[in-house]
């Protein structure tokens, strides 16, 4: 069975690089350009995993995870904030909006699979 993720992303090439690496890792990608869309989907879709940018459009990224926090069938799908924040305190407030992880951009396409999956076997376990 594929691993259902949602990337909630409004930047083209970040979008089509994550699309590429988690597709070709067997991932059925849902994608979403800014975050009002991306909370609508997520609740039509119930993916298994959710990445998010946090600069987004229509909705930021701390909003988007603070809502899907309060969406009974979401509360427990890995959020992990991928973003080019990384100045001190970024990393926490993401966290304290409901993501599960964060990672900084640029996203290392070596690694990140194992990075985002890891968020999956914690659910798991």
């Amino acid at each position: 069975m594929k691993i259902k993720t949602l990337i909630i992303e409004d930047n083209e090439n970040n979008m089509y690089l994550t699309t590429f690496l988690l597709e070709n890792s067997g991932h059925e990608v849902f994608q979403a350009y800014d975050g009002k869309d991306g909370v609508e989907l997520a609740k039509e879709t119930h993916p298994d995993l959710i990445l998010l940018d946090i600069q987004l459009p229509k909705m930021n990224g701390y909003d988007v995870a603070r809502a899907l926090r309060q969406d009974q069938t979401l509360v427990d799908t890995p959020i992990v904030a991928i973003t080019s924040y990384a100045m001190p305190g970024d990393q926490e407030k993401a966290l304290s909006a409901g993501c599960n992880g964060y990672i900084k951009k640029p996203i290392n396409p070596d690694t990140f699979l194992n990075e985002v999956e890891s968020y999956l076997d914690e659910k798991a376990s």
